[in-house]
């Protein structure tokens, strides 16, 4: 069958496996979340071996299975918490113990989709609310508040442990990448960053690294933390305002943190296998070397994001190569590379900003006005939104000058 008959196979026999499972338990929200995993089970497991001759029967019984799982684990748990009941409580001087790192592997667990592990690891870890993360992701919160109460059942039983594995380090870094530029250019609300969650994921990629401290990614995602962290101060105005990079005081830049982390990226760039965050880093130390933006090294900035590029597909990376290539080559260069964005980056706010700064670089001012109001319109983010308001009303302006004159 194809995924497609697969698909619609199992919208047609949901009801009626939920219905037999509901039936047999007596259960209606352990059964939904049996179906659930079952339907998954299918949907991964059909394509690849072939759908049972008895599909229906195959989801009950997996369904069944899955509940049964729970009924042992509940009844172990049970067992437990009686046994703890029974221990003494533990003394008011007790030594504090950060169980953190742990949580945080524990929030990656394998068995979570990337999507899941993030939202989880966000809010046990991150702090934040479900309805900051739902609109970081672009999701209701209820749907979101779902999503992490599946992955916290799906954890029930998980050894807490730090399990240091491929697999499992990938995704811690990848969540801490990810709460860490949540931290750094807030999604929505009225402030640019938010130092609390930034700190936190330094903080924590600091203990993947005293864990792994021969690893190039952990090495070249610190790196980058610090890198960009270090232009915190600058990187708004008093009233809050954002101040774009080649606008920054540099002098409120912190020194402490580019210095820990261009030595931190020289090491990470030499350790194979290369990967993203070293190249990243490598990026972000350029920048962060030199005094004046004039004086930055686009064309191996731009070199480099051609191997991020080729390495990660992003289309973040690609815009900002697009970038970079405007800086050596010129505006049309960038306008150009921009062009096979338009399908990927589709209503991205982004896009829309970074064409703005290159059509105003051509000096097609109202080209530029028209993408910087787009832009405006489209994030959720106000010191953004302020910013690229302004940059729309400025580059008007300019045109207008110029048609004067």
């Amino acid at each position: 069958m194809t995924s497609q008959s697969i698909e619609d196979l199992l919208r047609e026999l949901t009801p009626q496996v939920l219905g037999a499972v509901v039936r047999w338990s007596g259960d209606f929200a352990a059964a939904e979340d049996a179906v659930q995993e079952a339907l998954l089970a299918a949907a991964t497991t059909w394509p690849r071996d072939g759908t049972p001759d008895k599909p229906k029967a195959w989801l009950i019984q997996t369904a069944s299975r899955r509940l049964i799982d729970e009924v042992r684990q509940e009844q172990a748990r049970r067992r437990r918490e009686e046994r703890a009941a029974l221990r003494d409580v533990p003394p008011e001087d007790v030594e504090e113990h950060d169980d953190t790192l742990r949580l945080l592997f524990l929030c990656c667990h394998p068995t979570l989709t990337p999507a899941s592990a993030i939202a989880l690891t966000l809010r046990a870890v991150g702090g934040l609310t479900t309805a900051e993360i739902g609109r970081a992701y672009l999701v209701p919160e209820a749907t979101m508040a779902q999503r992490i109460s599946r992955a916290k059942q799906k954890l029930k039983g998980a050894a807490f442990e730090l399990d240091a594995g491929e697999e499992r380090l990938r995704n811690v870094l990848h969540v801490l990448y990810l709460m860490f530029n949540e931290g750094y250019t807030t999604s929505s609300g009225p402030e640019l960053q938010r130092s609390d969650l930034s700190g936190e994921a330094i903080r924590l990629t600091r203990a993947v690294r005293a864990l792994l401290p021969e690893n190039g990614q952990v090495a070249g995602l610190l790196a980058l933390m610090l890198l960009s962290d270090a232009r915190r101060a600058a990187r708004t105005g008093s009233a809050g305002e954002l101040i774009p990079l080649a606008e920054q005081d540099r002098s409120l830049w912190n020194k402490d943190y580019i210095t820990e982390g261009v030595a931190l990226a020289v090491e990470a760039f030499a350790t194979p296998p290369l990967g993203e965050y070293q190249l990243q880093a490598a990026i972000a130390a350029l920048h962060d070397e030199v005094d004046r933006p004039e004086d930055t090294d686009w064309p191996q900035i731009l070199a480099l994001y051609g191997l991020l590029e080729t390495l990660s597909g992003n289309p973040m990376v690609k815009l900002n190569r697009a970038i970079a290539a405007a800086m050596v080559r010129g505006p049309g260069a960038g306008l150009e590379l921009l062009e096979p964005l338009d399908e990927e980056l589709a209503g991205h706010y982004r896009l829309d900003a970074v064409r703005g700064h290159l059509y105003e670089m051509r000096g097609d001012f109202g080209t530029a006005a028209h993408h910087f109001r787009e832009a405006a319109r489209r994030t959720t983010s106000k010191p953004e939104r302020d910013y690229l308001s302004a940059k729309a009303a400025a580059v008007r302006s300019a045109g207008d000058a110029n048609d004067r004159g």
